[in-house]
């Protein structure tokens, strides 16, 4: 009887101690987080646009081609890093790329686009971080493509890197379907 007793606990722990070794194995990305808004529409807003001063209205400007929304600030260093990419996706043709100017200073933002170049071809100021907290934005920089049908497909959280550039290029071919 004694014996029966002593099984069940080292069984217990004999599982515990396997799935533990599991998950500390299993290749994990931890830049990919859930996210509830993949395949919804986008959250709707209006807000000011930096560069031309007029009001940004969410639903006029998705839905005609994808989208990458950037959420940004010049005091990111990730954000400095990753513009290089995102100049270059700006390039590509039926892509539209916005750019969310996320708790910042918007003076420091023109200098900051006027020193790397602009790859927007809109920005959006979120001063208080209000857009940011629609989108589930958490930290920067983050970035969602939007289909042609304004559905969010997809989240990269954190930069654009040369690493990731095209596994994140192949996944905004796939958002075009």
């Amino acid at each position: 009887m004694k014996k029966k007793i002593l099984i069940f606990p080292f069984i217990t722990f004999l599982f515990i101690l396997i799935v533990f070794f599991y998950l500390l194995v299993i290749e994990r990305d931890p830049s990919e987080l859930p996210s509830v808004l993949i395949d919804k529409k986008i959250p709707t807003f209006e807000a000011e646009s930096l560069l031309n001063k007029k009001k940004f209205i969410s639903k006029n400007e998705f839905g005609n081609e994808t989208t990458l929304v950037n959420f940004f600030a010049t005091w990111c260093g990730p954000c400095r890093d990753e513009h290089v990419y995102l100049k270059r996706l700006s390039n590509e043709k039926g892509l539209k790329i916005i750019g969310v100017n996320y708790k910042d200073d918007s003076n420091k933002t023109v200098e900051w686009l006027k020193e790397l170049g602009n790859p927007y071809s809109d920005v959006i100021v979120d001063s208080k971080g209000l857009i940011g907290i629609d989108w589930g934005v958490y930290g920067i920089p983050e970035t969602y493509i939007v289909n042609s049908k304004g559905i969010i497909k997809y989240r990269l959280v954190g930069s654009i890197t040369k690493k990731n550039y095209n596994a994140f290029y192949s996944k905004i071919k796939k958002s075009e379907d």
